[in-house]
């Protein structure tokens, strides 16, 4: 597996982990409610993605396969807030979300950024805390059917 740079390229084939992952691995998030599930899946479109690798404020990353198909997506802006952490199905218990956290964490150390945040999924709480994030505030309610966890990690010098 490979940690790369997002480019406008990618924005078909990442789109489409980004739709699979949120509707397949997800669920106890947005349980098959067709209007959730739209309301989440909006925003993730082959533009939309070629707009975030476009920002000069975010770090797009994709992780590739050894046969160059995209495993999983990740963005992060440049103050350190995770904003997408997605795997594709196929790829699951693959290592490759936390090969992300890990390139974002390099990446937030060459920023000068010391500390990183995150909203997270009740899906994905549990994943964030076994990787050093820890709970920031209480559990917020929103559009998710479960709670959102905002969350935080402070770097050490050894993760830079």
């Amino acid at each position: 597996m490979n940690i790369r740079a997002a480019t406008a390229d990618d924005g078909e084939p990442a789109a489409l982990v980004l739709r699979r992952s949120i509707a397949e691995l997800c669920g106890r998030d947005h349980e098959n409610d067709p209007a959730l599930l739209a309301s989440w899946l909006a925003n993730k479109t082959a533009e939309h993605f070629r707009d975030w690798v476009r920002a000069e404020d975010t770090l797009c990353l994709v992780a590739e396969g050894d046969d160059g198909a995209i495993l999983g997506v990740g963005l992060m802006s440049r103050s350190g807030e995770i904003r997408l952490n997605y795997v594709s199905p196929d790829a699951r218990f693959q290592g490759v979300s936390s090969a992300l956290i890990r390139a974002f964490e390099r990446g937030a150390a060459q920023l000068g950024v010391a500390r990183l945040t995150l909203n997270s999924t009740a899906t994905a709480h549990r994943f964030y805390l076994a990787r050093g994030f820890r709970d920031e505030g209480q559990p917020q309610t929103g559009r998710l059917r479960e709670n959102i966890y905002p969350m935080a990690k402070v770097l050490s010098q050894t993760e830079a």
